[in-house]
C-alpha cells in the first residue's frame, strides 16, 4: 500500500483511526504540526488519532531503466535533454528581463530629460515674471495736489514720471524721527552702562571644542553659494541669501525649510530679520530691496519693492528701534527708510566715493552709522544730520564687512588684507589680524553679543 500523501510505499507506515488512510509517519507528523487536520478529508486530526502499523522490512524494487547500461544511458540522456530545455527557458527569461530593464532605463532617462526641461522653463518663466514686475509702471495712489505718491517704496510723481536720471524728492528725517532716535539712544546707553558679561557665556576652552553638527544645502545646486546670513534668535530661524537669486528661511530646530523668497533676478547680497515682527529684508545685485511680511504658517509675501538705488545693493542694517533701516549700494549712496511704509526718507550721496559702498552697520546706540567702501575706507556718519564725522583708512581692497562691539567702543572691519579693530573714542586702529595669506581675502567679521569674542571668516573653508 502507498502513502496517501507521497504516493510511495511508506518506510514507517501509520494509519488514521478516523479515516483509515495510510501515511508515512514523518509526513503526517509534519502535516499535523502545521495544519492540525487530515490532508485528505480535512477533518481535525491529532497524533493521538494515528496508529503505527507493523510490517516487514520493505525492499524497494529497482527501476527497470536502471537495471542495465543501455537503460542508464537512456535515463541520463533524458535528464540531459530536460536540463537543456530548462537552460533554454532560463536564457529566454534572461533575454526578456534584459529587454524590460533596457526599456525601463530608457523611460527613466526620458523622464529625467523632461523634468530638467520643465524646470528650465519654470525658471525662465519666473525670471521673465520678475523682469515684467520690475518694468511694469507703478500705480500712483491718491494724494493731494503737488504731493508725490508712494508706490512699491518709490517716490513718484502723480503723472508716473520715473526716468532713471530724474532727481527724486525726499521728505527727509523729521524732528519727530530724530527725537525717537535720540530717545532710543539714551535708553540703550543707560542700559549699556549696567551691562555685564552673562555667566552663561561659553568659556574659551568650550569654544575650542566646537564641532560642526550639521550641514544643509538650502539653495539651488546649479547656482550654489550663500552670500549672506542672519539669525532670528528668539525663534531659532536662519535666513540665507543665495547666488540663485532667492532667500531661504530655515528652521534650525526641525531642520526644514519654512519658505523660499523668490522675486529677485540676481544674487541676494544681504538678508536681515526685523526682530519683533515677522518682517525680513533682502537686498540684491538687481538694485532692489524687498520687504517681506511673514505669516504664522511660514509663508512670506513681498510687501514692498524699493527701487531707489541705481547699482547693486550691497548691505542692509536695521536700526535699534526696529522702525527704520539703511541700505548701502555701489551707486555711492546710502538710503534711510521707514520700515512700515517702505518710504525712503533720505538718500545720502558721497561725491568723494566714486566706486560705492560694500558694507554698512548701525552702532548699537543707533545714532552712528558705519559704511565700508570699495576704496578701502571706512566712513562714520551722524544719522541725525547725515554728515560724515570720521574716516578710517589703512585697509587694502574693498571693505567686506563691519561690526560694532556691544559696548559701543570698538569697531571691527574686514577687507582683503585682514581685520582691523578701531577705537571709536580715540579714532585710531589699535589691533590688526592677518589670519590668511594675501590671496585669501577676509569676507566677514562679527562681534558676539557680549563683545567678548570676534568671529572672522575668509574665502577658504575655515
Amino acid at each position: 500500500m502507498n502513502c496517501s500523501i507521497s504516493g510511495e510505499v511508506p518506510e514507517e507506515p501509520v494509519v488514521s483511526k478516523k479515516s483509515g488512510l495510510l501515511y508515512e509517519k514523518r509526513l503526517i507528523e509534519r502535516h499535523i504540526a502545521d495544519y492540525g487536520k487530515c490532508p485528505v478529508t480535512g477533518d481535525p486530526l491529532t497524533m493521538d488519532d494515528i496508529v503505527p502499523v507493523k510490517t516487514g522490512k520493505i525492499v524497494k524494487p529497482k527501476s527497470l531503466t536502471a537495471a542495465s547500461i543501455p537503460g542508464m544511458l537512456g535515463m541520463f540522456q533524458n535528464e540531459w535533454d530536460a536540463l537543456m530545455l530548462s537552460n533554454f527557458a532560463l536564457e529566454q527569461q534572461l533575454h526578456t528581463a534584459r529587454q524590460e530593464l533596457s526599456h525601463a532605463l530608457y523611460q527613466h532617462d526620458a523622464a529625467c530629460r523632461v523634468i530638467a526641461r520643465l524646470k528650465k522653463e519654470r525658471d525662465e518663466a519666473r525670471s521673465l515674471l520678475a523682469q515684467a514686475e520690475r518694468q511694469a509702471p507703478l500705480p500712483a495712489s491718491a494724494a493731494t495736489a503737488n504731493v508725490s505718491a508712494l508706490s512699491n517704496g518709490k517716490r513718484v510723481s502723480e503723472d508716473g514720471d520715473m526716468g532713471p536720471g530724474s532727481k527724486q524728492m525726499r521728505p527727509g528725517v523729521s524732528e519727530s524721527i530724530i527725537a525717537e532716535l535720540t530717545e532710543c539712544n539714551a535708553a540703550l546707553s543707560q542700559q549699556r552702562k549696567k551691562h555685564q558679561i552673562p555667566p552663561t557665556l561659553a568659556p574659551v576652552d568650550a569654544l575650542e571644542r566646537y564641532t560642526q553638527l550639521s550641514s544643509h544645502p538650502l539653495h539651488k545646486t546649479n547656482k550654489p553659494g550663500i552670500s549672506s546670513i542672519d539669525i532670528n534668535l528668539s525663534k531659532d530661524i536662519v535666513a540665507t541669501g543665495g547666488i540663485d537669486s532667492s532667500a531661504v528661511l530655515f528652521d534650525q530646530t526641525s531642520g526644514v525649510i519654512l519658505s523660499t523668497l523668490s522675486g529677485h533676478s540676481k544674487k541676494v547680497t544681504s538678508v536681515k530679520f526685523v526682530a519683533p515682527s515677522n518682517v525680513i529684508l533682502s537686498g540684491s545685485a538687481d538694485k532692489t530691496v524687498r520687504i517681506w511680511q511673514g505669516s504664522e504658517d511660514g509663508n512670506c509675501d513681498c510687501r514692498h519693492i524699493l527701487k531707489d538705488h541705481t547699482a547693486e545693493v550691497q548691505a542692509i542694517t536695521v536700526h535699534a528701534t526696529n522702525n527704520y533701516f539703511v541700505t548701502a549700494s555701489l551707486d555711492s549712496t546710502w538710503c534711510f527708510y521707514d520700515l512700515s511704509s517702505g518710504l525712503c526718507l533720505t538718500q545720502v550721496e558721497d561725491p568723494s566715493n566714486s566706486m560705492g559702498y560694500t558694507s554698512a552697520a548701525f552702532h548699537p546706540d543707533g545714532l552712528i552709522l558705519g559704511t565700508g567702501t570699495t576704496e578701502a575706507t571706512v566712513r562714520i556718519w551722524d544719522v541725525k544730520s547725515q554728515g560724515n564725522v570720521a574716516n578710517f583708512d589703512g585697509h587694502t581692497g574693498s571693505i567686506t564687512a563691519i561690526s560694532f562691539s556691544e559696548n559701543g567702543y570698538f569697531l571691527a572691519t574686514a577687507a582683503h588684507d585682514g581685520v582691523k579693530l578701531w577705537d571709536l573714542r580715540k579714532l585710531k586702529n589699535f589691533r590688526s589680524f592677518e589670519l590668511y595669506d594675501q590671496d585669501t581675502p577676509t569676507n566677514s567679521v562679527d562681534f558676539d553679543h557680549s563683545g567678548s569674542y570676534l568671529a572672522i571668516a575668509g574665502s577658504d573653508v575655515r
